[in-house]
């Protein structure tokens, strides 16, 4: 049975020391926060990922693209092809070249990536005073902290203390530095949920990170299944092949081959 504690230790030991380190630095000046998609049986709730694309599509999708997500992900949050096609069709996306080689504008099918707020990096500085957005797609795996620090970003905006210049910037207790070029983006109220939530600066928030940790890792949940089951394959392996061991052992101790 030492086997089988041994495995099960190694199990936890790997599933929740990523979390004790983090929690662990000095450095950090968030809140180390609990989502549902935390742990090895953690799930994105799909509830909140919605009501977070609705936060994307209405606040920030004017300055930051999802370039790695395509409209058909959608799916997986538990939107129907049909309303995937409605909202897919909100955008517009260039066409193939026609006879004449001239390329128009068509509306975005589900097959088409997330369109891109700008046309090129360069207009993108200009329309930022010389900042390109980050793109949000895998921007919740690209931080340290992850979820907690990107929560505690968007929650850390404030007056700068007397004294504190933030130049062109705006004073923000988590970011590096404390100067960021983004200007708070929400502040409570800033959309009405379709699912008639209220919309608390808090739960803006809340559901904006949970809809990006989706985009980050779209496969979570299945790759957490997945692992679950092999986790338990492994674990029923190792007791037969245990209890298979003493039988054969204890055969061969008592002189019975």
């Amino acid at each position: 049975m030492e086997i089988i504690r041994n495995i099960i230790f190694f199990i936890l030991f790997f599933s929740f020391i990523p979390n004790l380190l983090l929690g662990a630095s000095s450095e950090k000046n968030y809140e180390i926060r609990s989502f549902s998609s935390d742990g090895v049986l953690g799930k994105i709730d799909k509830a909140a990922a919605r009501r977070g694309l609705q936060v994307y599509t209405e606040i920030c999708a004017g300055c930051h693209g999802l370039k790695h997500v395509a409209y058909r992900n959608l799916t997986d949050l538990g939107l129907s092809m049909e309303q995937v096609k409605a909202f897919a069709s909100q955008f517009e996306v260039r066409a193939l070249p026609n006879d004449e080689g001239e390329v128009n504008m068509r509306a975005a099918l589900p097959y088409d990536k997330f369109v891109e707020p700008y046309e090129n990096d360069n207009l993108a500085k200009v329309m930022n005073n010389g900042a390109v957005p980050p793109d949000l797609s895998l921007i919740i795996k690209a931080r340290a902290g992850g979820a907690s620090y990107f929560y505690g970003l968007l929650a850390g905006y404030e007056e700068a203390p007397d004294n504190f210049d933030v130049g062109n910037g705006y004073y923000n207790k988590v970011y590096p530095g404390h100067v960021i070029a983004m200007p708070q983006p929400l502040y409570g109220d800033d959309v009405e949920y379709a699912d008639g939530t209220e919309a608390s600066l808090e739960q803006e928030i809340n559901d904006l990170t949970m809809f990006l940790t989706w985009t980050a890792q779209p496969e979570l949940d299945n790759r957490k299944e997945m692992g679950f089951k092999t986790i338990l394959f492994l674990i029923f392996m190792t007791i037969i092949l245990f209890m298979s061991y003493r039988k054969i052992w204890k055969r061969v101790k008592s002189g019975i081959v």
